[in-house]
């Protein structure tokens, strides 16, 4: 299983990754060892994902969601809620 996914930062900002270990790599960033990025906004809290057979698929769906608005991002988080 590969995995797109979407955690929320401690200063409220959203950040987009994919992975094929999701619980390990949302442990990871709890523990500063994800991205750059959440490395400096620990905790995070996972708001969304997404499942999917192929890396690619899910790098592909991982690089739509980047270049979505925080906008955007809230109403897919919502949606899936």
């Amino acid at each position: 299983m590969n995995y797109t996914y979407i955690v929320k930062c401690a200063d409220g900002s959203l950040y987009t990754g994919w992975t094929n270990h999701l619980e390990k790599r949302i442990t990871a960033h709890n523990a500063g060892k994800g991205a750059k990025y959440t490395k400096s906004r620990r905790p995070v809290e996972l708001v969304y994902y997404e499942i999917f057979e192929t890396k690619e698929q899910a790098m592909s769906r991982e690089y739509t969601i980047k270049q979505m608005s925080r906008l955007q991002k809230e109403k897919l988080i919502r949606k899936q809620s």
